[in-house]
């Protein structure tokens, strides 16, 4: 069971590019997420939302944090180097 978001079509290959602003445009089939402490912002394949290992990411900021963010994007509530060793795991699958 994954999360499924309408009308955004799965792509399989990770974005390596890190927005460094906020505002700019997001690929369609990408998610904007905000991780750690600095809040900084990574551009992902919503296909990672299917994934068990960032399911269990989630709902720890979930739990952490809740959903509502005054940026109006996700926040991941983890470490840096915890957040890019995952989505390079999966970037491999």
């Amino acid at each position: 069971m994954g999360f499924r978001i309408p009308g955004i079509t799965r792509q399989a290959s990770f974005s390596a590019a890190k927005a460094t602003g906020k505002g700019l445009g997001v690929p369609k089939g990408y998610l904007a997420v905000y991780v750690g402490d600095k809040k900084r912002r990574f551009v992902i394949p919503v296909s990672y939302l299917n994934q068990p290992s960032f399911q269990e990411l989630l709902s720890q900021a979930e739990e952490e944090s809740g959903y509502d963010h005054p940026t109006g994007g996700l926040t991941i509530l983890c470490q840096e180097d915890e957040f890019l060793n995952l989505t390079s795991r999966l970037k491999e699958l």
